[in-house]
């Protein structure tokens, strides 16, 4: 995804408005389109408060800014710049972040953060992409370059088989029956949550854009089980599912990255089965949720 991501912002920047704001990383991929625009790919090193800082800058000037980093980095680390530098002074970017939830595990904590999507939920009307396959990158990442608001596009080294582009609004991956439980992936969840649920009869719907999230395609979708699979922290649209469904019974189960810190390095696939994330976890806690409805 994040080749694509490059590829895709070399193309973009053929607009004026456009600047990539960056802090170190990724910056030997953006070469090229340095030498290109020498005045509109900016490397400020490492200093991420900085890189926010400067986007807003530009953004007050009317420019288009990307700013790409690790997620840890862009999100965490820099969430006062997001906050007062971007939202209070009414001013929108495109923030690209890799390595959510836990891409680069094997680098250790500073290196994770299933809490960024999370994060961007106490900041209002944040757009939010989690593509699940690099072909819906550049779509995303074009269509965010030319809108206003801020945009908080997700990358991953993890993908599905298939690649959904037009499925910002919930669209049915598996239809199992009217009043069947109702599952929804997020992003790169959605072939562990298929295996998970190959021969159950469970609905399955696919999204890549959790924020704004798509409430009347779920209030159409969904009977009284809904299930969640998100690749951050788990919980994180509970509320707006909890929002949508407010006048109607239902029961939800709401999987992801546990909040416990498990003080591991291992794998990315390590850390989706110690999660429960994996196909065999998914269907475990699918099936306890289910048993206890009936």
């Amino acid at each position: 995804m994040r080749d694509v991501f490059v590829t895709t912002t070399e193309e973009v920047l053929a607009d004026p408005r456009t600047t990539v704001v960056l802090a170190d990383i990724s910056a030997d991929a953006f070469e090229p389109a340095a030498a290109r625009y020498p005045d509109r790919v900016i490397n400020v090193g490492i200093r991420e408060q900085l890189m926010i800082g400067v986007a807003g800058g530009l953004a007050l000037t009317g420019q288009r800014p990307i700013v790409h980093s690790y997620a840890p980095f862009l999100v965490e680390r820099t969430y006062e710049q997001i906050k007062l530098d971007l939202d209070h002074q009414n001013v929108g970017a495109v923030l690209v972040g890799i390595g959510g939830s836990y891409d680069r595990a094997e680098s250790g904590r500073t290196h994770l953060a299933p809490g960024d999507v999370a994060l961007f939920d106490t900041l209002h009307g944040w757009t939010v992409h989690v593509p699940g396959h690099p072909d819906e990158v550049p779509s995303l990442l074009r269509s965010a370059v030319c809108g206003s608001h801020s945009t908080y596009l997700r990358l991953s080294v993890r993908e599905n088989t298939s690649a959904y582009p037009d499925a910002g609004d919930l669209r049915v991956i598996r239809d199992a029956g009217p009043g069947t439980p109702l599952l929804v992936a997020v992003g790169p969840m959605l072939d562990a949550a298929l295996a998970a649920v190959a021969d159950r009869p469970v609905t399955v719907a696919y999204t890549h854009r959790p924020r704004p999230f798509d409430t009347a395609g779920l209030r159409a979708l969904a009977g009284t089980e809904v299930i969640l699979v998100e690749p951050y922290l788990a919980g994180t649209s509970t509320r707006v599912v909890a929002e949508a469904l407010a006048d109607r019974p239902h029961r939800l189960l709401a999987l992801g990255v546990g909040r416990e810190d498990l003080r591991r390095y291992g794998t990315a696939d390590d850390h989706d089965r110690w999660h429960g994330l994996d196909a065999a976890g998914l269907r475990r806690s699918v099936d306890g949720f289910i048993a206890t409805g009936t």
